[in-house]
């Protein structure tokens, strides 16, 4: 009776560590697929992440820095831009700041979160990196072109983690 008993402790356990969501990390997922892949980068213990972008029309460097909140979820900083026009405020609305400053634009937010957002990565000659924790990724490299994925801040499991594609390069 005791070993069984034991026995059962080390399979709940197991079961435990395989599939108990416990790494933070961003989650890449295709929106459009039977059987998503899901790409991943880890959240180190920086909490902010940036998305850089040439814009397609502009063909300018759009910056985008967010940090990650407390309970999981993307709060949008700023927006950093040379070009105004289309896609690109050029005036600022409740809850945010417009500026110039050097010869580019700067929207600031006070209070912007978002659970996820959908991110195309366009099948175009054009730069989409992602950074945090002092590296940086290329999304057209690392995700297919022409697909949407749901971004987002996900704790997955040691099943989800192997099941899934490691984009820190491990």
């Amino acid at each position: 009776m005791r070993r069984a008993l034991l026995a059962a402790s080390g399979v709940l356990l197991f079961a435990c560590l395989l599939f108990v969501p416990l790494a933070e990390t961003f989650t890449f997922t295709e929106t459009r697929a039977d059987e998503p892949a899901v790409h991943y980068i880890r959240v180190d213990g920086n909490r902010n992440f940036v998305i850089r972008y040439t814009h397609s029309i502009h063909l300018s460097d759009v910056v985008e820095t967010y940090a990650v909140t407390d309970d999981g979820k993307i709060r949008l900083a700023r927006m950093e831009y040379e070009d105004l026009a289309i896609g690109l405020p050029g005036h600022a609305e409740e809850g945010e700041t417009f500026s110039e400053k050097g010869g580019k634009y700067v929207l600031e937010y006070d209070d912007k979160v978002l659970d996820s957002f959908v991110l195309l990565i366009a099948d175009i000659d054009a730069d989409l990196e992602f950074r945090h924790g002092g590296r940086n990724y290329d999304l057209k490299e690392k995700l297919q072109r022409g697909k949407a994925y749901d971004f987002r801040i996900r704790k997955l499991s040691l099943f989800e983690l192997m099941k899934g594609m490691n984009m820190n390069g491990g």
